[in-house]
């Protein structure tokens, strides 16, 4: 795990920002790796529980079939984003990995809100704090995450991505407990190469989307 040190975030904690070196690696090792990592949004966030991720040989990828003027953003330097509309209805964050020029990403499936919660109740009114943020289309409107944030680079603000505590040292490590196990099964949601294991999850989160492998 390569990171770069940087100031502080809303948290006021120690942290490390995770790097280009991070994820300029094929996607399903950066996608198991995220498990733990803390996602934050102009302040708003928390760690994430689950990820699926995206490879360029992928039927499922975006850019499986070449670069369009919609999927461009995927094909671009890693640790960037890719934020696309599904459906019409939610946006979804990816996290672009690989080399520059390969269409990879890893999705950003689910977290557990700890930072900035009176903000994303507010836009999430009336769900409860297990729901805030469980779903990629649940998570940026919680976030508060749109097309304009296409192509931000994710190791400057409005994002900050940042390394377990367990990273960053031995107090933090020692009041986080050990960190979540992983546990890897089927994408959902898609219906080209399901039996692909590309799912990663916090083994016993109640945050995940939906149940999680066994």
């Amino acid at each position: 795990m390569t990171c770069s040190r940087p100031g502080r975030p809303a948290t006021a904690r120690a942290v490390l920002v995770l790097g280009r070196e991070f994820f300029e690696r094929p996607a399903p090792e950066v996608a198991p790796d995220l498990i733990g990592c803390g996602l934050s949004y102009k302040g708003r966030g928390g760690v994430i529980v689950e990820t699926e991720c995206y490879t360029a040989d992928d039927p499922a990828c975006h850019g499986f079939n070449g670069m369009t003027e919609r999927n461009r953003r995927l094909f671009g330097p890693p640790g960037t984003a890719y934020v696309y509309r599904s459906y019409g209805i939610h946006e979804l964050l990816n996290f672009v990995t690989d080399e520059d020029g390969v269409a990879a990403a890893v999705l950003i499936r689910a977290i557990e809100p700890l930072w900035g919660l009176p903000a994303i109740t507010q836009r999430r009114p009336g769900r409860t704090e297990r729901e805030l943020c469980a779903g990629p289309g649940r998570l940026t409107r919680a976030l508060g995450i749109t097309l304009a944030d296409d192509g931000a680079n994710l190791n400057r603000p409005p994002f900050l991505i940042t390394a377990p505590p367990t990273s960053v040292d031995s107090a933090q490590a020692a009041q986080a407990g050990p960190p979540a196990a992983v546990v890897a099964g089927p994408r959902i949601g898609i219906s080209k190469a399901t039996e692909r294991p590309w799912r990663f999850c916090a083994k016993g989160s109640r945050y995940l989307s939906r149940p999680g492998p066994a």
